[in-house]
């Protein structure tokens, strides 16, 4: 024990000496879940940008009452983006012909179950931004900031996830956070579970 208190003298120099406050910080954050997307899919540039063939999701459920995201569009083919359960088949595209995804395709209809639920009547072209704001009633589709009419009104089960699929070329850009436009009033990017407490 003396020993240990003879150490602590030679540490005297550092009394008095000031060092900043370190804040160490990780706070995880949403993106494209590379542990649930379909076998021909490419998830790159940190999560965030979708090419090749099949679907993924974002590995965080929307949880809040209101939630926003968006999703450039890189490069034409067949793409679409939504909603989904857990038990989307995510290597089957394109989606929206069961009953576990609500998803707008590249011609701007929102699909679920085989149904065409609503039909937007923008074309999307490249270097466009879609944004999607979900209530857990409603989702409404945003092209470069201007809302899409008509809203699509569907009733999800349960917990959904954002969801995107690509083929035959497409690549879309995901933003779940750092928008290029502002979010609709009321609306915020999607928030991790333990972020709402």
């Amino acid at each position: 024990m003396l020993s240990c208190l003879k150490g602590a003298c030679c540490l005297r120099f550092l009394q008095g000496t000031t060092y900043p406050d370190v804040i160490v910080s990780h706070r995880p954050e949403v993106t494209l879940d590379t542990s649930r997307m379909g076998q021909d899919v490419v998830v790159v540039k940190n999560g965030r940008r979708l090419c090749g063939t099949g679907a993924a999701v974002a590995n965080a459920p929307i949880v809040q009452n209101k939630a926003y995201f968006e999703v450039k569009l890189q490069t034409q083919g067949n793409w679409g983006i939504g909603l989904a359960t857990r038990r989307v088949n995510l290597s089957k595209v394109p989606l929206g012909y069961d009953g576990e995804a609500w998803i707008m395709d590249q011609y701007g209809q929102v699909k679920h179950d085989d149904k065409v639920l609503s039909q937007f009547r923008t074309n999307i072209e490249e270097g466009d931004v879609v944004g999607f704001a979900y209530d857990h009633d409603t989702f409404r589709i945003f092209v470069n900031g201007t809302e899409q009419e008509p809203s699509c009104r569907l009733t999800t089960r349960g917990t959904v996830f954002p969801i995107f699929y690509v083929d035959e070329g497409a690549i879309l850009d995901i933003q779940f956070s750092t928008f290029y436009f502002p979010p609709p009033e009321g609306y915020d990017r999607i928030l991790l579970e333990k972020s709402l407490i």
